[in-house]
């Protein structure tokens, strides 16, 4: 695939990431993002069809960002620290505090990118803010079965298979199946649940 025009803005570069990795940080969207985020889509509509369908023109990056406004969402672009591309996007929606203290998370890849390990580190960053910086408690992510390759990123970033959920959210004008997938913050520091021998085979846990 031909690399997209880079949408250098001098504004990008001044913010300070919120985390930073080895390849990859976090930071907030902005309005500026609408060209470069809004061309990704549209040259990575072949890997995110019939999963996920972010915003393309924009219109709909306008109304993104005024979401990432509201108190219950949190969007985070995932950046390569070499040139700041955009290589993809996390979003956590439906923050709950109170006793819950979760989270859903959503995120896409930029088909660029895609196979070259920065989402498997942009989401590990992604974890840490979101237990350590917003002090959250738990996340869930919910995955449509035969998404292998966004199931398999999720593996890897320490999820568990929590459940089935049939005809659970409506993905381009259709009600899909989904799988829960959930991860707590004591998790990400090696800590597990404790779960009957039974209980661990069927999720899959060593």
């Amino acid at each position: 695939m031909a690399a997209l025009q880079t949408f250098g803005m001098p504004s990008r570069r001044k913010q300070s990431p919120l985390k930073r990795g080895e390849r990859v940080y976090l930071r907030r969207p902005t309005a500026a993002d609408a060209k470069e985020v809004t061309a990704t889509v549209r040259a990575s509509r072949d890997l995110h069809r019939p999963w996920v369908y972010p915003t393309e023109t924009k219109t709909a990056f306008d109304g993104y960002i005024r979401r990432t406004k509201e108190r219950d969402y949190v969007g985070l672009l995932i950046c390569r620290n070499s040139d700041h591309r955009i290589i993809g996007t996390a979003n956590l929606s439906q923050i709950f505090r109170g006793n819950l203290q979760g989270a859903y998370l959503g995120f896409w890849a930029s088909a660029e990118f895609a196979g070259q390990g920065y989402m498997t580190e942009g989401l590990q960053l992604v974890l840490c803010y979101a237990f350590k910086r917003l002090r959250l408690h738990r996340l869930e992510a919910n995955v449509q079965p035969e998404n292998q390759k966004s199931k398999a990123l999720i593996k890897r970033s320490g999820f568990r298979y929590e459940g089935f959920s049939l005809r659970y959210l409506k993905v381009g004008g259709k009600w899909r199946d989904h799988e829960r997938w959930a991860i707590l913050a004591g998790e990400v520091r090696g800590e597990r649940p404790a779960l009957s021998k039974h209980r661990a085979r069927r999720m899959g846990l060593p």
